[in-house]
């Protein structure tokens, strides 16, 4: 005999999913958060962060595009064994980036 649901079943289970929605428009009327995630930013976003200087600035102070550095910082594409050492010295020595520009 196959597995049916009957309307006691159908209807219990219709309750339950209606007791589960109201409880988790409860929880956001009261702005609980059910999960937090956190997101550290990569190297590259780092090194950016600690000079204070905009993209377009930090690109142009290590001579590549703005555009690349934005794939670099969104994980898409990584930087060139070159432009690592540079990022890990901006990382290192913000002041040093800033002085190029300057």
């Amino acid at each position: 005999m196959a597995n049916r649901i009957t309307p006691s079943k159908r209807a219990s289970s219709g309750e339950e999913l209606g007791l589960k929605l109201l409880q988790s428009v409860r929880e956001m009327k009261a702005a609980k958060a059910g999960r937090v995630t956190a997101v550290k930013p990569n190297e590259v976003a780092q090194a950016l962060q600690s000079t204070g200087l905009s993209q377009a600035q930090f690109a142009e102070a290590l001579h590549i595009s703005k555009r690349s550095l934005q794939e670099w910082e969104q994980g898409r594409r990584s930087p060139s064994g070159a432009a690592q050492a540079l990022i890990r010295i901006a990382m290192r020595h913000p002041e040093v980036v800033r002085e190029v520009l300057s």
